[in-house]
């Protein structure tokens, strides 16, 4: 619990493969064994190995993988397009759903109210929402025969934790 303590080492050798800099109240992983300190009769854990938990692993997990896509370039200015003035067709992928739809619709039929929307479902959140968003825009980048070309895709969701939004 929060007001327990237990004291803990981490030689040299085990600290160099630590790719983060733990810092107080920081929720973490340590895989260990018990000891005995000898001088003063303590128990203590000896870290084998340190991971950061919850939030922080996986804030740890969205940099490494910004890095990888940054590395092969996915975010270099050569990928990136000017967004239409006026769109000719908009794809929305999100949940048919949730809220975030129709503030979605809301906003568009405001802004663009001659512009024809599809909405391509997906779920957002959860086990295969990661697999059904890859499909959902696989399906706005090659429309259906007789479905007008996407000039702009906005995939969206409501709010949430960073747990619920990981996918």
């Amino acid at each position: 619990d929060e007001h327990a303590q237990v004291r803990c080492a981490m030689f040299a050798g085990r600290n160099r493969s630590i790719r983060f800099q733990p810092k107080d109240g920081m929720q973490v992983i340590l895989r260990g064994k018990a000891s005995i300190y000898e001088g003063r009769g303590d128990y203590q854990l000896i870290a084998e190995n340190l991971m950061q938990a919850g939030a922080g692993l996986l804030q740890q997990r969205f940099e490494e993988l910004k890095e990888k896509l940054a590395e092969e370039g996915l975010f270099s200015d050569e990928h990136k397009q000017q967004l239409p003035s006026f769109p000719a067709h908009i794809g929305v992928i999100t949940s048919p759903t949730g809220a975030a739809i129709r503030d979605i619709l809301t906003v568009l039929k405001r802004r663009f109210p001659a512009v024809p929307i599809t909405v391509i479902p997906t779920m957002v959140q959860g086990t295969g929402a990661s697999q059904q968003i890859v499909e959902a825009i696989e399906l706005a980048n090659n429309p259906p025969d007789g479905l007008q070309p996407f000039e702009v895709v906005i995939l969206g969701r409501g709010g949430g934790s960073l747990e619920d939004l990981w996918c």
